[in-house]
């Protein structure tokens, strides 16, 4: 069973995978911050943060879920869901 992490929580590793992965100044990663737009994350750079994400949650990654994400928010929803999915 994997940890219970608070949208915050989440927040805050998310940010640091986008700092220390993607080479993304801490001041452009904001809730609002459009993954691809703002941060210049591409499909390619979406699975290695999917990779990244993995260990947070176990193994109940789903990929679909992935897919109507746009924002940093929106990955800390998606999740938050998978998360309390799992729980």
């Amino acid at each position: 069973m994997s940890a219970s992490y608070s949208k915050d929580e989440l927040y805050a590793r998310i940010s640091d995978i986008l700092q220390n992965t993607f080479d993304i100044d801490a001041e452009q990663i904001t809730p609002q911050a459009q993954l691809g737009d703002d941060l210049d994350i591409d499909s390619i750079d979406a699975v290695d943060l999917i990779v990244q994400l993995k260990p947070i949650i176990g193994g109940n990654l789903k990929p679909e879920a992935f897919k109507t994400v746009r924002t940093v928010q929106d990955v800390v929803d998606a999740l938050h869901e998978m998360l309390q999915a799992s729980a």
